[in-house]
């Protein structure tokens, strides 16, 4: 996800006690926004990304081979919430939430 900052101006790093706060970096997406968010970057594991409901993060990006996807945290717990779910598929939440962007790899 190294990659993924490169996109971002005005970068910023959790400090040792925000870290506890389940963000990675904050910045300004370039050429997308003029908004700082906080950002989740936890790579997948087997397959998945766990979050909390408890996070500061805004924002939560998810990576594939040739693109990355940033999706809106309180949209996402919203539509977890009201469909009673723990568990969703990337492709449908890119499908039903309102909110994400889709940026290409370089």
């Amino acid at each position: 996800m190294l990659s993924f900052v490169n996109l971002l101006s005005s970068i910023e790093y959790p400090s040792q006690k925000e870290k506890k706060q389940f963000w990675d970096v904050q910045g300004i997406l370039k050429n997308r926004s003029n908004e700082s968010w906080k950002f989740d970057l936890r790579p997948l594991k087997n397959n998945s990304k766990y979050g909390f409901f408890k996070t500061k993060a805004d924002k939560m990006v998810f990576e594939d081979n040739n693109r990355y996807i940033v999706v809106d945290i309180e949209e996402l717990h919203q539509y977890l919430k009201e469909n009673k779910i723990k568990r969703v598929r990337l492709e449908e939440l890119i499908s039903k939430l309102d909110w994400n962007i889709i940026l290409p790899k370089n």
